[in-house]
C-alpha cells in the first residue's frame, strides 16, 4: 500500500520518497553537467593542474559531504531548529561581518564573499539564506499576536534585515540579498502580516532596488547590457550574448552531451552561474524543460508539506517549509531568467546543480529539514511522537 502511494517505510513511519529522488536526480544532473561544462576550463587553468576531472572530483566530494550533512540535519527535530533559530541567525550575521574583514575574507572577481578554509572556500551568504528562513519563521510564530503592529511586529524584523542587506551589499552580493529578502517577506506574508504594511514594504523594496541600481555604475551597466546585449557583445553584453547563442544552438534536443561549443572558454562561468545555458546547448529545450519541471515539482511539494503542517497545527514547520520552497523557487527563477536573457546578469547559482560546495551543502541541509518536516507530519497523522 505504501509503495503504491509513493511512500516507503522509514523506521516506524514514512518519508517522502519523491522529494528524496527529485533531490538526488537534480544533484546527479548537476554533477554530469558540471563535468561537461568545466572540462575546457580545467584543462586550460594551471591552478587545476590541467586535469579535466578537477571540477568533477571536487563537486562529487561536495555532494557526498552535503548528503552526509543532510542525513544529520534530517535527524534533528524541527523543535530543535526552532529553539536554536536566533543563535543560527547570529552566527550567520557574524560570518557576514568576518568575510568583510581585510585579510580574512577572500576576494574573487571583485567580490569579497568567501572565507578560506584552506581546502575549500566557505560562502556565508549561502548559509544565511537557510538561517534567515529558520529565524523569520520562528520570529513570525513568536510575534503572531502583534503582527498587525508596525512598531512591535514588523519594525524589529525590518531593522534586522536592513543590517543583513547592508552587509551583503558590501561584498557585494545583490543576488543573495534579493533571495533573502524574498524568503523573509514571503514568510511574513504567509504568517499573517498586516496587508497595508506588506503593501508598503513591497513599494519600499521596489524603490530601494531602483535606487541601488541607479547609484551603482556596476549594476547600472549590467542593466544596460541586459536591455540590448548585442549592442556591445564583446563588453557589457558578452555573457548574455553567449548564453543566448548556447540556447539557440541547442534547439529542441541539443547538440549532444559534451558537444557544447560555448563551454570552450567562450561562455564565462559555464559551470556555475551559466550552467543552464550549457544544458540548453547540449540537451536542448527538452533538457531545460526537465530541469524546470523538477524545480516546479520541488517548490509545489514544499508548499504541500507546509499545508500539511498547518493541518497539524505545526506553524513554525509550515512557515519554514514554505520559506524553503520560496528560496528554491526564487533562486531558480533568477538563475534561469538570467541564462535566458529575461533578467539582468546576476551572480546566483542554480540550486543543487551549479558547481560550489557552500551552495550544495546549504541546499541539501535545507531539503533535509523539509524532508524532516514531512516525516513529522506523517508521524503526527499516525498519532506517533515526533
Amino acid at each position: 500500500m505504501y509503495m503504491m502511494s509513493g511512500r516507503a517505510r522509514f523506521g516506524t513511519s514514512t518519508y517522502d520518497q519523491g522529494l528524496l529522488w527529485v533531490t538526488l536526480i537534480l544533484l546527479g544532473i548537476g554533477l554530469v553537467m558540471v563535468y561537461s561544462a568545466s572540462i575546457a576550463m580545467a584543462e586550460a587553468d594551471r591552478a587545476t593542474g590541467h586535469q579535466s576531472t578537477y571540477f568533477l572530483v571536487r563537486q562529487a566530494i561536495y555532494i557526498v559531504i552535503s548528503l552526509m550533512a543532510g542525513l544529520v540535519a534530517f535527524s534533528i527535530p524541527t523543535k530543535m531548529w526552532q529553539k536554536v533559530a536566533p543563535y543560527l541567525f547570529l552566527s550567520g550575521f557574524a560570518l557576514l561581518i568576518v568575510v568583510l574583514i581585510p585579510g580574512i575574507g577572500r576576494n574573487i572577481n571583485g567580490s569579497q564573499r568567501w572565507l578560506s578554509l584552506f581546502v575549500i572556500n566557505l560562502q556565508p551568504s549561502e548559509f544565511m539564506k537557510l538561517f534567515s528562513a529558520i529565524y523569520v519563521a520562528d520570529y513570525t510564530v513568536r510575534k503572531a499576536s502583534v503582527m498587525d503592529s508596525f512598531t512591535r511586529g514588523f519594525l524589529p524584523m525590518l531593522i534586522v534585515m536592513l543590517l543583513v542587506g547592508g552587509l551583503l551589499l558590501r561584498e557585494p552580493d545583490f543576488g543573495a540579498f534579493a533571495v533573502i529578502a524574498s524568503i523573509s517577506i514571503s514568510i511574513l506574508w504567509l504568517g499573517g502580516i498586516n496587508a497595508r504594511i506588506f503593501t508598503a514594504l513591497l513599494f519600499m523594496l521596489v524603490i530601494g532596488f531602483i535606487l541601488l541600481i541607479w547609484s551603482s555604475p556596476y549594476r547600472l551597466q549590467r542593466i544596460i547590457g541586459f536591455m540590448d546585449p548585442w549592442a556591445d557583445p564583446f563588453g557589457k553584453g558578452y555573457q548574455l550574448s553567449h548564453a543566448l547563442i548556447a540556447f539557440g544552438r541547442g534547439e529542441w534536443f541539443g547538440v549532444g552531451l559534451g558537444a557544447s561549443v560555448e563551454k570552450l572558454l567562450y561562455l564565462p562561468e559555464a559551470h556555475t552561474d551559466f550552467l543552464l545555458a550549457v544544458i540548453a546547448e547540449e540537451l536542448g529545450f527538452m533538457g531545460v524543460a526537465v530541469v524546470v519541471g523538477l524545480f516546479v515539482w520541488l517548490v509545489v511539494r514544499a508548499f504541500g508539506i507546509g499545508k500539511e503542517a498547518i493541518k497539524n497545527e505545526c506553524y513554525f514547520s509550515s512557515l519554514l517549509a514554505q520559506g524553503i520552497g520560496v528560496w528554491m523557487g526564487v533562486q531558480g527563477i533568477i538563475n534561469m531568467g538570467v541564462n535566458m536573457g529575461l533578467l539582468p546578469t546576476k551572480g546566483l547559482t542554480l540550486p543543487l546543480l551549479s558547481f560550489g560546495g557552500s551552495g550544495v551543502l546549504a541546499n541539501c541541509i535545507a531539503l533535509a529539514v523539509l524532508l524532516r518536516i514531512d516525516y513529522e507530519n506523517r508521524r503526527i497523522q499516525k498519532g506517533l511522537p515526533t
